[in-house]
């Protein structure tokens, strides 16, 4: 046993027992005669049949609780005998049991209140068998143990169990150079001086190397930056080490909770899209209110780095991301539809697809920005939505002449199919260009025929549940990322956008097709962009692009006076 000290005595065994042979007697001995357990079996009922001896059992069961279920062991004591094979540890048939199952079977044995032909709950069990037990346990679940109750608590803090664990994780090397005080002592740590520290030493110091060395692995995955977006360019080697996972709450009115596991995601340069779908959605007139979580395992190194499953029972946090009401779904802003499904729109960046038949909910796509979103997900709270600091100011006075020397990355995608991916360098914008509160700064001109651009292939949003899919017409998300001169992300948006015919009259120059137009935006600005239909090549141009900038945010951007 791995509890030293807890483990019954030898000499309490040996008084308990008669003495057990050894391997080569044990091959050699018989097997019992089946006449002999079936004359017990017979005379069980009989006034006249003598009771069996306790150290003499013919047939003992005894089912125990493990962490997997009920396992029904067979201690089968007879005759002087080891238990037989296919008793303890529930080993395959013609292995012989270890020393530790014999241990365990005759310990079982001589524990008060254990009857036999009676179910041994795990809570009865001694605690010497619950620590051999919980020894083969790792981090994660030993965590899960603890929150049984107190008992288990402390079982589960057992330093003993805690400094092996510890121990596993520090390298090799650091025997001889780059070791911490704590992590020399777990290495060459003597078992028997265990006692000298106090309860859950270990644990405590193997969570916190386990939480820094996590920390470290995405400082170092997080800081190379890529110069045309100002994004972190490993983000997806990050989300990997991360072991990152996203759910959707579902609140109804009567505060009935439905978690919905992401089961598609794809990671562009700037966004990230998650997709849920579902054959039990809970009945949309009862729900009142989601949130998107993003959840996090309490050690990130639990996992390996392409596990295509993780136990969402292991210990995790979740952390708000955005939350939404869903009190008037139905009368939502409506991006588009198709046969089966029509699509409506809820900011910030969540489409909610319809049953057109049954007004259900059919499937649920989210679209995030990438910027500041790592600080979203490890310091958020699974209650409040983490709120980024303010941007700093310059402290100059650019606001007098606009903006200039901006840079901007734009992209038109449908999760993993991508429809237009551009960057425009020295964009600006002069003071003069403000409309009704808003800074225009023109990127790509009408007038200018060499600066439009073609999408690629035809523009529409692929969706799919449990049991159909189709394609929205003339929707797809747009990622937008505004850059200062330095390179620091200045202003940031993802969200879905529809292809709307333009109603705005047309410019000085004639249009060669029909004109559509796209908009979208938050509580910063908005993106507005023309494109025309080219008939005889079927495909669309972009033919004007610009942003409007709120002046009140950029004036507390830049740090000017109203």
């Amino acid at each position: 046993m791995s509890c030293g000290a807890r483990e019954p005595s030898a000499g309490m065994l040996a008084a308990s027992r008669p003495p057990v042979p050894d391997r080569d007697e044990f091959e050699k001995s018989p097997p019992p005669k089946a006449e002999s357990n079936a004359a017990d079996a017979s005379g069980a009922g009989s006034a006249s049949a003598p009771p069996p001896s306790r150290h003499q059992p013919a047939g003992k069961a005894i089912t125990m609780a493990t962490g997997r279920g009920w396992a029904e062991w067979e201690l089968q004591l007879g005759s002087g005998l080891r238990p037989s094979a296919d008793a303890v540890g529930l080993r395959e048939p013609g292995v012989q049991p270890s020393a530790d199952q014999l241990q365990c079977a005759r310990y079982l044995e001589d524990c008060p209140g254990v009857t036999p032909g009676c179910p041994v709950p795990l809570e009865g069990m001694p605690s010497e068998i619950l620590l051999k037990i919980l020894s083969y346990l790792d981090a994660g679940n030993l965590l899960c143990i603890g929150c049984v109750n107190r008992r288990f608590y402390h079982l589960a803090s057992d330093n003993l169990i805690w400094v092996r664990i510890y121990s596993a994780t520090v390298p090799r090397e650091c025997l001889h150079w780059g070791a911490s005080s704590l992590q020399r002592t777990a290495l060459t740590l003597d078992p028997t001086s265990l006692g000298e520290q106090p309860a859950g030493h270990w644990k405590k110091a193997c969570l916190s190397q386990r939480v820094s060395s996590g920390k470290a692995t995405l400082t170092r995955l997080l800081r190379p930056v890529n110069p045309y977006k100002g994004l972190p360019a490993r983000v997806k080697e990050a989300f990997r080490a991360l072991g990152l996972d996203w759910v959707i709450i579902l609140r109804d009115r009567s505060s009935q909770e439905h978690v919905k596991e992401c089961v598609d995601l794809s990671i562009r340069d700037s966004s990230l899209t998650l997709v849920w779908h579902s054959q039990s959605w809970p009945p949309l007139a009862t729900l009142s209110s989601m949130e998107l979580c993003s959840v996090t395992p309490v050690f990130t190194n639990l996992y390996p780095p392409r596990a295509s499953h993780r136990d969402m029972r292991r210990p995790r946090w979740r952390s708000v991301i955005a939350k939404y009401c869903l009190s008037n779904l139905t009368e939502a802003a409506l991006m588009g539809c198709d046969n089966l499904v029509r699509v409506v729109h809820l900011r910030p960046g969540l489409l909610v697809g319809l049953w057109k038949e049954k007004e259900e909910l059919a499937f649920v796509t989210m679209s995030l920005h990438l910027h500041q979103l790592m600080e979203r997900i490890t310091l958020g709270s699974a209650t409040t939505p983490y709120e980024p600091p303010s941007h700093s100011s310059f402290g100059d006075d650019t606001s007098e002449y606009g903006l200039h020397g901006h840079q901007l990355h734009l992209e038109l995608h449908s999760g993993r199919v991508s429809y237009l991916c551009s960057t425009f360098r020295n964009v600006f914008s002069k003071k003069g260009h403000i409309e009704n509160g808003y800074l225009k700064i023109p990127v790509l001109s009408f007038e200018n025929s060499t600066q439009h651009i073609p999408l690629i292939g035809k523009v529409g949003l692929a969706w799919r549940s449990n049991t159909f899919e189709g394609c929205v017409e003339s929707c797809c998300i747009m990622d937008m990322t505004l850059q200062e001169g330095s390179g620091k992300p200045f202003w940031c948006l993802s969200s879905p956008v529809s292809m709307a015919p333009s109603r705005s009259p047309c410019d000085s120059c004639e249009s060669p097709g029909q004109r559509y137009c796209m908009d979208c935006g938050d509580e910063e600005g908005r993106v507005h962009v023309d494109l025309v239909w080219m008939e005889k090549t079927q495909e669309f141009f972009v033919v004007s692009l610009a942003l409007y900038l709120s002046v009140t945010r950029i004036s507390h951007l830049l740090g000017a006076e109203d």
